[in-house]
């Protein structure tokens, strides 16, 4: 494989790899300025495209349901930042889309011209594109670890449904100690942990729990959505 062919990137359970930039709301220091907070790090090909656009304008009608469960958005293209600045006021001042109109991105986008960030994680994929990045997302937790990342091609827009479904199930399997099944979302059951059997996983869970057991090692229990949100929604 050719050098210019080769892709480094973080792994999940790597740290964030680190640094400093400038972006539209001013400088960060990434992930130190996060400390505390998850953060979804999200690239986009380029500014003034469709597909970026109806992204931009979902992520920012969202950003406050992401800050109530302790979650930031920072966004990033290889673009230079009065490229960006131009973009989002034409967002603001000119786009309506699915009912959203006069749309305010007030998440920082990162200036990236140098590429320097999107090489640091593998946003570059030289088969899809060696001058745009492609759409990466990268979960970031309060400690600075990443915990998923996610990879869309330049033609397909992200499901932000199940961007929101990650994080929530990604904190509540923190919380609670427990696993996530196919499809998961708040108020359905959830998966004890891997045990010796469903007497030892019982006993692991605080007060037995009202637990399902298929096979020794696939146990689940109920959890209602409402205990779930109180324990991550920001009061």
């Amino acid at each position: 494989m050719e050098e210019e062919q080769m892709i480094s990137m973080p792994r999940i359970g790597d740290p964030a790899p680190a640094f400093k930039a400038v972006t539209t709301q001013g400088d960060i220091n990434f992930p130190a300025d996060y400390k505390g907070e998850w953060v979804i790090l999200f690239s986009h090909p380029a500014d003034f495209t469709p597909v970026c656009t109806s992204e931009f304008m979902t992520f920012a009608h969202m950003e406050e349901q992401f800050a109530k469960v302790n979650c930031k958005l920072v966004g990033l293209s290889v673009d230079g930042l009065y490229s960006h600045i131009a973009w989002l006021r034409t967002i603001k001042e000119k786009i309506e889309y699915r009912g959203m109109k006069n749309v305010e991105v007030k998440f920082p986008l990162i200036e990236d011209i140098t590429m320097e960030v999107a090489r640091k994680y593998g946003m570059i994929q030289p088969s899809e594109s060696s001058t745009k990045a492609v759409r990466a997302v990268f979960y970031v937790d309060p400690k600075g670890i990443i915990r998923t990342i996610i990879y869309y091609p330049l033609s397909l827009g992200r499901n932000f449904d199940e961007l929101y479904r990650v994080l929530i199930a990604l904190q509540t399997a923190d919380k609670f100690s427990i696993a996530t099944p196919a499809d998961w979302r708040p108020g359905d059951e959830v998966i004890v942990p891997t045990a010796g059997s469903c007497g030892t996983a019982k006993e692991r869970m605080e007060g037995g729990g009202d637990m399902k057991c298929y096979d020794w090692f696939f146990c689940t229990r109920k959890m209602d959505e409402q205990t779930v949100l109180d324990a991550l929604i920001k009061k």
